[in-house]
């Protein structure tokens, strides 16, 4: 499996049904499929309304082998100027 497809299923998955801007900061072959990291830049419109700091949420994504989305989930949300927790990458 070609890195760009990856790259390229998710991006499309998260357009749909998240909305961007996003990055993807990790891809990760599984035994069954892929683990992906992405950040969300959450709420932008009602953040920049009320003169607060963006919220960075960060998503895992669960991709088979079938290169199909099968489950993601927002594992952390802090504000984008906060400093990165030791365990978090980045």
């Amino acid at each position: 499996m070609k890195m760009e497809e990856i790259i390229s299923t998710v991006n499309e998955f998260f357009s749909k049904h998240v909305q961007p801007p996003f990055r993807i900061t990790s891809v990760v072959k599984q035994e069954n499929g892929w683990d992906v990291e992405l950040e969300v830049i959450e709420e932008k419109e009602y953040m920049k309304a009320y003169a607060k700091d963006q919220l960075l949420g960060v998503y895992e994504a669960k991709l088979d082998q079938d290169m199909e989305v099968i489950s993601f989930e927002r594992v952390s949300l802090r504000p984008r100027s906060a400093p990165l927790d030791k365990n978090e990458g980045g």
